[in-house]
């Protein structure tokens, strides 16, 4: 068994050596820019950035002219935010989005309201999810757009997107998800759940860095964006600059195996998350987020009494945990997705994040276990 055991997928994950096989071509011999398309090397890398996109697309069932590929999930969310907010000022100036969303979206909130839109931020439930009834108070006859994650990527809860998109779609709003947490990881189907740009990341699903995608619909309704980076119009004038084909050929491949596996990755993370719960459960621990509509390879506990970095630290040779977003981690203030669920500061610096993967086996998540809960043990009896 490889020390230390990584359970820290929800900030990366590892490059399946499948995806790299598929890359490595793209990164020598085939080497051709899509845009060139005078000769065979450039059809070549054309035709590659084609069958990932349509791959991409399959992942969440959409088209595959409406995927747009970015540098991550972070470009992807501030396209869709400045974008839309931009190309529909005429329609109004008020954006809808959550308390517990990732930095990308939050600071691009904050930098919309310095630019003179207006934003409100709907607090959730103790368990991480908006209630609907706020979403609906919240709307006015200038919101344009509404952004709610798909699922958290500290506690694991899973949106309530289909009935988010059912209210939106009534108002004739647009809906905007990040999904970099869960695509990949439990069925997303734009359609039937009537989202309208959704913002991805290759490295979530054992892709490469670097490359992410936004879904932009483009049909009943047709979404229109201004786009925040301009030059030669590649991507449908929505994100100009030359691709980067390896990245792009590598995220087809890792959306391509994430489709395949879902269900039975899915059923394993979940039997073992629920059964480190348990375990924790014997030793004070309590699960942050919702009960049941989480993230099957995700959790989020909280000792009380035991600070989450002390235990990050003592089994950090062993194990590879954290504390909270990897965006975030530098700094000493607490998380904001755990205050809005009404934990105080001293229970959200309790908290660890586990995140398990596709390489991730019962031995390790037994071994880690079994760290975590000696390193709790001993810091309880030498404060106590």
């Amino acid at each position: 068994m490889r020390r230390p055991v990584y359970l820290d997928n929800h900030s990366t994950t590892p490059l399946d050596p499948q995806v790299l096989e598929v890359m490595i071509p793209y990164m020598t011999e085939k080497f051709g820019n899509p845009s060139s398309m005078d000769h065979p090397f450039g059809h070549e890398a054309s035709v590659a950035v084609e069958d990932a996109r349509e791959k991409v697309a399959g992942l969440v069932g959409a088209r595959h002219d409406e995927i747009v590929f970015t540098s991550g999930a972070t470009e992807s969310d501030n396209t869709a935010l400045f974008g839309v907010m931009a190309r529909y000022a005429d329609r109004g100036n008020h954006l809808i989005t959550c308390s517990t969303e990732h930095k990308a979206v939050l600071d691009a909130a904050k930098h919309l309201e310095r630019s003179g839109k207006r934003v409100t931020y709907l607090p959730v439930d103790s368990t991480g999810r908006i209630p609907l009834e706020d979403l609906q108070r919240s709307i006015t006859p200038d919101t344009v757009a509404v952004s709610v994650m798909l699922a958290n990527n500290e506690i694991g809860t899973i949106a309530e997107i289909s009935s988010i998109g059912e209210i939106t779609r009534q108002s004739g709003i647009i809906l905007h998800t990040d999904a970099a947490q869960a695509a990949g990881h439990i069925p997303i189907d734009v359609e039937a759940m009537n989202i309208d740009l959704l913002s991805m990341s290759a490295h979530k699903m054992h892709g490469p860095k670097g490359v992410g995608a936004l879904y932009v619909r483009g049909i009943k309704p047709s979404v229109r964006l201004e786009p925040i980076v301009r030059g030669g119009g590649q991507e449908r004038n929505i994100r100009s600059g030359t691709l980067n084909v390896p990245g792009i050929v590598g995220f087809g491949k890792a959306a391509q195996l994430a489709a395949s596996r879902m269900g039975p990755e899915g059923e394993r993370h979940r039997g073992w998350t629920g059964r480190m719960l348990d375990r924790f459960k014997e030793m004070g621990g309590t699960l942050n987020g919702h009960p049941t509509n989480r993230l099957p390879h995700n959790l989020n506990v909280r000792f009380p009494g035991i600070e989450g970095k002390a235990v990050i630290n003592s089994v950090s040779d062993r194990v590879a945990i954290s504390a909270g977003s990897a965006c975030t981690t530098q700094t000493v203030e607490p998380s904001h997705v755990l205050l809005a669920l009404g934990l105080s500061e001293e229970q959200a610096h309790q908290s660890i994040r586990f995140g398990l993967g596709r390489f991730t086996t019962g031995e390790e998540v037994e071994f880690a276990v079994r760290a975590v809960l000696e390193a709790v043990g001993d810091i309880s009896r030498s404060s106590g």
